[in-house]
């Protein structure tokens, strides 16, 4: 987000101290509360199913800092999305099952989010806080406390939304491969198990095609979804 807002810092250098005010106050701490429920989860329902090890590596806590990856610390810092470490799960230890239980786990952290927007939705929704839309900079200026509050509302229900339907892209690493291992048929299961080496390369590969052109190949698939599930838990387009 910063590094994309660069070139305000030399034609508006006011606008880009709002922005990095909104920043710091709303965004990262937004990204910090995603990222963390996420994982957080993620080493709960492992726990719960009988895999003790995400809890021996401390893994089982709402600090941030146990869940931050460095480069991805550093992807939120510039761009506004990053990524955090990857909870170990060993899926044998699982009572339900290496599929089952796998499935599972990997489904908690994207449900984790959607409830943790849907619940910062509430205040929202009783109308006790305006809504503001995410990156919507218009009016910055003069930000009030409780405007900060709104816009940090808006982001930790942006980016929990945003976090929950990219992870559940039935593409490794992200969790919604294992989700759809563990729950299609045996046949179709194992061809989504098959291209699991791939995954990383073609989600790369479509990340930074979209940073290199503009082209948002990727957010025009999760823009639809993100904005009828936004309708959904805040009654607005996000």
């Amino acid at each position: 987000m910063l590094l994309r807002s660069i070139d305000i810092l030399f034609s508006n250098p006011g606008a880009f101290l709002d922005i990095a005010i909104v920043f710091f106050a709303a965004v990262a701490p937004a990204l910090l509360i995603a990222v963390t429920v996420h994982e957080f989860s993620h080493a709960f329902v492992a726990t719960y199913l009988g895999d003790h090890t995400a809890r021996r590596l401390g893994r089982l806590s709402l600090n941030p800092v146990r869940h931050l990856d460095p480069m991805g610390a550093i992807m939120m810092l510039l761009v506004g999305f990053g990524w955090g470490k990857a909870v170990p799960v060993n899926p044998f230890f699982l009572r339900s099952g290496p599929r089952a239980g796998m499935s599972a786990v990997s489904a908690a952290g994207p449900v984790s989010n959607l409830l943790t927007a849907f619940l910062c939705a509430v205040p929202i929704r009783a109308g006790l806080v305006p809504w503001r839309s995410p990156f919507d900079f218009a009016g910055l200026e003069g930000l009030t406390l409780s405007g900060l509050f709104a816009e940090l509302l808006g982001f930790v229900i942006f980016y929990n939304i945003i976090l929950a339907i990219f992870n559940l892209i039935p593409l490794a690493p992200l969790d919604g491969s294992k989700v759809a291992i563990g729950l299609l048929p045996p046949g179709p299961a194992a061809a989504v198990a098959r291209r699991e080496a791939y995954g990383p390369v073609i989600l790369l590969g479509v990340i930074m095609l979209d940073w290199a052109t503009n082209l948002n190949l990727l957010w025009g698939v999760l823009r639809p979804i993100v904005n009828v599930v936004g309708l959904v838990i805040v009654g607005q387009d996000i």
